[in-house]
Order: C-alpha cells, then structure tokens, then sequence
C-alpha cells in the first residue's frame, strides 16, 4: 500500500468524520458553513492557476468553476440532512470506489482500460464502471429503503455527475498545466497549514479537489430540481 493511498483514506476519513459531526448538529447549519468555506477557499485555489497559465479560454473555464462553486454551495444550504445522504453516497461514494476499484482491478478486465486519455490518463474503465454502479446501488438502496423513489429519483444522477465535475476539473487544471489544486496556494506560508488539512503536500490536490465533484453535481441537481 503505497504512501499516497495511506493519506488519501486518513484525510477522507478525517473529514467524513467532520462532516457527520456538523451535519448533526444545529440543523446541519455547521455543515453548510464547512462546505461554504471549502467552496470558498476552493475558489482563492481556482485564482492561483492564473499565476501558472493566462488565457482567454481559461478565463472562461474558471468563470465556469466559480458557477459550479457558488450554485454548488446554494443547493447543500437547502437541502436537509436525509438528502444529503444520497450525495454522500453518488458523489463521495463513487469517488471511493472508483479508486478501489481502479487500483484492484485496473487493467485486468479491459486490455486497454483508459477511458479518458487525454483528460484523466489515471482512471481506468473497471475503476469508473464499477465506481459508478456501486454508487448508484447504494443511492437506490437507500431511497427504496426510505420510500422516497418516486419523489427524489434525480439523486441516481449523482454517480454520472460526479465523473462529470472530477473530468471538467481535470481538464481545467491540464488547461492551466496544474497538476494539483493546490500545487501554487501551498507554497505560500498563508496558505501551507490550511492546505495541509487536506493532505495538500502528499500531491494528491487541495481544498478544489476535494469539493469539485459534489460542486458540479449538487449544481446540476439544483438546475434539475427548477425544472421540477
């Protein structure tokens, strides 16, 4: 087991735990802070890339990130704990196990398994397909499990979602040529100890890593849920 997996479950594990603290308490309104500040911090990481990389279309790609962030952090302060759950399970969920999944089985099942070469050349086709029908299971599990099917059926979604935000996020960052969100952010003594709460300084991304894929998913379930 290499280093890098080590932090990865330490911090996820670290922060879940937050999570569950601050979403129990006070009607969920410490959570709604946590996430306004990771979307916030997460956004000072976005501007930072423009010290690496300044180009019209990435100008434009970071508004489109900001939108993700701040309708992102609009839905969570809306929706109330048991929803939440399903996002839980679709987006960090798929996360897990896509990695999981993509570290046992990667490259066992499918001879070429890199669905997304030129924007995510570590993923795998068995991490992203088992990764995405565990998610979606689970999500199922627990709507049928509360009744809630036929009212909230849009919460499947967040499996797909989730690969969508982490690839847009991926391809942000090949845009700006940055490799982890926090790669600049960090360096500065401002920033350092807040970015190693996230395990910054292992090379596996910072605050914006960590809050893209809820962000893009959440916003698209707000814009769902206007139609509805």
């Amino acid at each position: 087991m290499d280093k890098n997996f080590k932090v990865r479950v330490a911090v996820g594990a670290m922060l879940f735990a937050v999570a569950l603290m601050a979403l129990y308490t006070f009607d969920a309104i410490p959570f709604k802070i946590i996430f306004g500040l990771f979307a916030f911090i997460s956004a000072v990481e976005l501007f930072s890339f423009f010290k690496k990389r300044r180009a019209f279309e990435n100008v434009i790609l970071a508004i489109i990130e900001l939108a993700f962030l701040f309708y992102g952090t609009i839905f969570v302060t809306q929706i109330d704990v048991g929803h939440f759950w399903y996002i839980i399970l679709g987006v960090p969920g798929y996360d897990v196990f896509a990695y999981l999944f993509g570290k046992l089985l990667g490259g066992k099942i499918f001879k070429k398994s890199r669905p997304f070469p030129r924007i995510s050349k570590n993923k795998t086709w068995e991490g992203t397909l088992l990764g995405l029908t565990t998610a979606i299971g689970l999500v199922a599990l627990l709507m049928v499990a509360k009744g809630d099917f036929a009212t909230d059926w849009m919460y499947l979604l967040c499996g797909p979602l989730a690969l969508c935000g982490d690839l847009f996020e991926s391809f942000l960052k090949r845009k700006f040529k940055v490799k982890d969100s926090n790669e600049i952010l960090i360096k500065n003594p401002w920033f350092a100890k807040l970015e190693m709460l996230v395990g910054g300084s292992e090379g596996h991304g910072g605050f914006l890593d960590r809050i893209d894929s809820t962000a893009f998913a959440a916003s698209m379930l707000l814009i769902i849920s206007w139609f509805l």
